[in-house]
C-alpha cells in the first residue's frame, strides 16, 4: 500500500501544474493574434506546446474558459510591457509620452506575433455577446479610463490646456496607437510608427 504523499511533492506538483498552465496560456495568447481566439483548440495548443491533448484539457473546463484565461494572460503581459511605463511620480505629460512610446515599442518588437493582442481580438468579438466580448470590452474601457486619468492629471499640472476634453484626447491617442499597430503589422513599415509619434506630438504639445 502506498504511503502518504509528502508536502514537498504536493507543492512541486502544484508548481509544475501552474508552470504548465502558464506555458499553455502564453502560447495561446501568441496564437490568438495570428489565428484568432476562436481558432484556439485543445488539439492546436497540444501541437504548439508539445503537450498531450489530455495534458492541455486538464487545465480548462471549456473553450470559453480557455479564451477568458488567454485574455487575462495577454492583459497581464500588456500591463508589464506598456502600462508599467506610466508608473512613478514624473509629471503626467511625461508619463503620457512614456506610455505611448511603450505601446509603440510593444508593437515594433512584436511582443505578440500578430501585433497587439487587443487590436487583433476586439474586432473578432465586437458583434458577439458573451463573457469573452464583455471582458475585452471592459479592458478597453479600463484603458480609456486610465489614459483619460493621465490626461486629467496633465491638465491639472498645467501641461495641457484647461479646456482639454480628456475623454476625446484619450480616444484620439488610442486611435493613433491602434492604427499604427495595424499598419505596422500589415505592411511591416516603420513609417507607421514614425507617423504615430508625429501625431502624438501634435496631440500632446509640450
Amino acid at each position: 500500500m502506498p504511503g502518504p504523499v509528502s508536502p514537498a511533492r504536493t507543492r512541486k506538483e502544484r508548481d509544475d501544474g501552474r508552470e504548465t498552465r502558464r506555458r499553455i496560456l502564453t502560447t495561446a495568447a501568441q496564437l490568438a493574434t495570428t489565428e484568432g481566439l476562436e481558432g484556439l483548440s485543445i488539439g492546436r495548443l497540444a501541437q504548439a506546446t508539445g503537450l498531450s491533448k489530455s495534458g492541455v484539457y486538464a487545465h480548462f473546463r471549456s473553450k470559453e474558459d480557455l479564451q477568458l484565461a488567454t485574455v487575462e494572460t495577454a492583459n497581464a503581459i500588456y500591463a508589464d510591457e506598456v502600462i508599467s511605463a506610466a508608473a512613478g511620480t514624473a509629471p503626467a505629460i511625461d508619463r503620457l509620452y512614456a506610455l505611448c512610446e511603450a505601446q509603440l515599442s510593444y508593437t515594433e518588437r512584436r511582443v505578440f506575433a500578430g501585433g497587439c493582442f487587443f487590436v487583433s481580438s476586439l474586432p473578432e468579438f465586437r458583434s458577439r455577446n458573451g463573457p469573452v466580448r464583455d471582458r475585452l470590452s471592459a479592458i478597453l474601457a479600463e484603458w480609456l479610463d486610465f489614459l483619460a486619468g493621465l490626461v486629467e492629471e496633465a491638465v491639472a499640472e498645467g501641461a495641457l490646456a484647461a479646456a482639454t476634453d480628456t475623454r476625446q484626447l484619450a480616444f484620439e491617442l488610442t486611435a493613433v496607437l491602434e492604427y499604427a499597430d495595424l499598419l505596422y503589422v500589415l505592411e511591416d513599415d516603420r513609417a507607421a510608427l514614425d507617423r504615430a509619434r508625429a501625431s502624438i506630438a501634435r496631440l500632446l504639445p509640450r
